[in-house]
Parts: structure tokens; sequence; C-alpha cells
């Protein structure tokens, strides 16, 4: 899978729903593409896993989550509980990003983040993108997918617990997202993980 196609921000799809089951099939190749990696080639697909996951789930926190709040039934509720799911998911997200691809419980930990975030999109799926497709128009799906896309190329490529709400996104998201995208230049021009 190249590079290319795992740049959500760079999709072609003009519906927010479409745009994020895409985005969800593309995070499950992911996890396939890194649990299939040999030992020592697993840096690269996680890393692209790491970035798509982070500005994936930004750009849900700041454009998705709060409309479906206003526009689904139980959508504070149905919010609540995935942005709660999004938190479990960053801290460990984290801890494996931290303890790096060669880390002897990388396999197991996979494991564990692949269920957790795969249960995560069944729920996003089935109690907020079916909800928002029934209870919005073609026009306002387009207005979110454009409103997405802007989010992802600004987002924190990197997960950062704790950051789940569009406040928060909006208040420190952007310093976090201009440190990490110098990290990730900096980290790719050295050719070594940071």
């Amino acid at each position: 899978m190249s590079k290319a196609r795992t740049v959500p921000e760079l999709m072609g799809e003009n519906d927010v729903i479409d745009l994020l089951l895409r985005q969800h099939a593309l995070i499950r190749d992911l996890f396939d593409e890194v649990k299939g990696a040999a030992e020592g080639e697993r840096d690269e697909p996680f890393r692209r896993l790491v970035r798509l996951l982070a500005v994936h789930e930004t750009a849900e926190e700041e454009i998705v989550h709060p409309y479906a709040r206003l526009k689904i039934d139980d959508g504070e509720e149905v919010v609540a509980d995935r942005l709660a799911e999004e938190n479990e998911a960053k801290h460990l997200l984290t801890r494996m990003e931290r303890a790096g691809a060669e880390d002897p419980d990388f396999l197991a930990n996979l494991a564990v983040l692949r269920k957790a975030v795969t249960a995560h999109a069944s729920a996003e799926e089935r109690y907020e993108f079916a909800s928002l497709r029934a209870h919005t128009t073609e026009a306002e799906r387009r207005a979110l997918a454009a409103g997405v896309k802007a989010a992802e190329a600004l987002a924190p490529t990197h997960p950062h617990p704790g950051v789940e709400s569009a406040t928060m996104n909006l208040l420190v998201g952007t310093p976090i997202a201009i440190m990490d995208r110098v990290r990730d230049v900096i980290r790719d021009a050295l050719g070594r993980r940071n």
C-alpha cells in the first residue's frame, strides 16, 4: 500500500460517511500490512498507521462528533462513548509508538490495539454514521467531508491522549500538529524513528 493512498486529506470522497468508511477500510488494511511485515520492516507501515489514526480521529473529534451531537438521537451519549474509546486507543498507541516496532510486545499490543480500533470503528459505523446519513442532507455531508479533509490536513500526526474534544483540538491542536509534522520531517531526513 503506497503512502499516498493513506493520506486521508487527499482522498476523493465527497460524502463524509463514504470518506470515513474508506478510511476505516484503509486502517484495517494497514493493520494487516503492519502485522504481515517482516521483523525489522514494521516501522514504516506502523508510522503510516499511526499517522492515519491520528489525523482521522482528530478530524472526527473536530468536525463529525460535534455535528453528530446536534443531529442524531442520543447524540451526546453516542459521542461520549466514541470519545472514551478513542482516548483508550490513543493511550495504547502512544505507548506502542514510544516502544517502537521492534519491542518484543509489539505484535501482542498490535492485536489489542486492532481489536479496540475495530470495535470503535464498528460502533461509529453502527451508532453514529448510520444515524448521520439518515439525519443529514447530501449537501451537509459534502460540507462535512470538506471540513474533515481540511481538519486532517492540519491535524497532529501522532496520538495525543486527553485531546478528544473539538475545543481542546482547536486550542492545542495546531501547535501540536506543527511539532508533530516537524518531528516527522526531521525523523525522515535522518532516516530513523524519534
